[in-house]
């Protein structure tokens, strides 16, 4: 399986320089627990959950959850699954104890449920379950992956949410980024970047940050048609998409398809003209994957100086980051060579 670092930037006021090791997607964006109102609860039942998982016979409550989820009606799947989800909710070592109990089987079960409520009550008490450490290895061999996939493709709207969340705390395990990817998630993954809410559009997008750390998870992300949304939210300041979708397209150009499909969506002009107006941190990755673009590509940096480049970038070289300093000095005197087709440019890091 061939591995790719994403490459380095600063995100959430902290530096990332190797982000294929650790718990990078969560840095990329916080992808928490379930929200507090997917479920019709109370206070003080929540407080007689956390008192008795606090208690000596704790493993007992969890046991009888684990076996209603085995052999009860649905409607007391529901109610098993929820309370395993609230006491997963916040506390790691709740989460251990329901791993420990034997719950995450009979929960991988209900994401076959033909009730979709009941599919999505499983979906969000595995991903709370995922925020574990410890608890994402058992996930996966425990046979999660195309299960989470299939909400991924049929659930709710939460569930999908969901999903792609669980997703992204599975592919911080690194030998599960090519699996899920080879499960069918980049194109759902992509769906749901493409049509879901805000929370879909950010979750989609951190999974797949992740995941195209995988070169193989790359082409199957362009062959998904990912590009066009990624151009579509750059270009569109309101989304609050701007950095997340330029993040992820800084993970994809290393690949000579997503240069091509970045080209062909009209995505030129949307980078040159962050580098212009966007924040400094928006301008410092927008130009570094113009420099991608364009050190091996006559033909891209004529339709770069085109786009009318080289002032936004003289300006970022006197008034960004010494980061982006650098990466529009070195792209502007890339501009300025003659340009005749596609050339061999002087090797450049071009890292973030």
């Amino acid at each position: 399986m061939e591995m790719e670092n994403p490459a380095n930037f600063s995100y959430m006021g902290r530096n990332f320089s190797d982000l294929s090791n650790g718990d990078n997607s969560s840095a990329f964006s916080e992808c928490n627990s379930d929200r507090s109102e997917e479920f019709p609860t109370t206070s003080s039942q929540s407080r007689r959950l956390l008192i008795a998982c606090a208690s000596d016979n704790s493993d007992d409550m969890i046991q009888q959850l684990v076996a209603v989820l085995e052999a009860g009606s649905t409607e007391a799947q529901k109610q098993a699954a929820m309370e395993i989800r609230l006491l997963a909710k916040n506390k790691s070592e709740n989460r251990l104890k329901i791993a420990r109990n034997g719950a995450i089987k009979p929960l991988i079960s209900l994401l076959s449920s033909s009730d979709l409520q009941l599919q999505e009550y499983g979906v969000t008490a595995i991903l709370n379950l995922s925020l574990c450490d410890e608890n994402k290895e058992l996930i996966a061999s425990s046979g999660a992956i195309k299960p989470l996939v299939r909400s991924l493709k049929t659930g709710t709207a939460t569930a999908k949410e969901n999903a792609a969340c669980a997703l992204l705390r599975l592919s911080q395990i690194e030998e599960n980024k090519a699996a899920i990817g080879r499960s069918g998630a980049i194109p759902l993954l992509v769906n749901l970047l493409e049509c879901g809410g805000f929370r879909g559009k950010k979750d989609a997008s951190t999974a797949l940050y992740s995941l195209c750390s995988v070169k193989e998870n790359k082409i199957r992300a362009v062959e998904s048609g990912i590009m066009k949304p990624l151009v579509e939210l750059m270009a569109d300041f309101g989304s609050n998409m701007v950095d997340k979708s330029a993040y992820v397209l800084s993970v994809l150009v290393s690949v000579p398809e997503a240069r091509a499909a970045l080209v062909e969506e009209g995505g030129i002009p949307v980078l040159v003209e962050i580098v212009e107006v966007g924040s400094q941190r928006q301008k410092e990755i927008s130009v570094a994957i113009l420099l991608k673009l364009c050190e091996n590509s006559g033909v891209h940096r004529n339709m770069v100086v085109r786009e009318g480049a080289i002032p936004p970038l003289v300006a970022l070289s006197q008034s960004g980051t010494n980061r982006a300093k650098q990466k529009a000095e070195t792209l502007t005197e890339l501009l300025r060579q003659p340009r005749s087709g596609n050339v061999a440019a002087p090797a450049s890091d071009v890292s973030l």
